[in-house]
């Protein structure tokens, strides 16, 4: 699963990258909670959440099932 969560994250970064942000991998449970490191502009903006929860995670949802939530750390 953690390949297909790496693979899923390729495809959002150039949309977090275009604002001056990006987002890593940092590690998946066997529950399936993603958590990763919002970066650059990202980090600390007041967006971050909505971004990680509506953007990152319903995406991550969509594209690897096995994905319960997604965490920023």
């Amino acid at each position: 699963m953690e390949e297909k969560v790496k693979t899923a994250l390729e495809s959002v970064r150039p949309s977090l990258q275009a604002d001056g942000g990006d987002v890593e991998f940092v590690s998946v449970s066997s529950d399936g909670k993603v958590s990763v490191k919002l970066t650059g502009a990202c980090c600390g903006c007041p967006m971050a959440t909505m971004t990680l929860k509506n953007g990152i995670e319903s995406y991550l949802k969509k594209e690897v099932p096995e994905v319960s939530a997604v965490v920023g750390v």
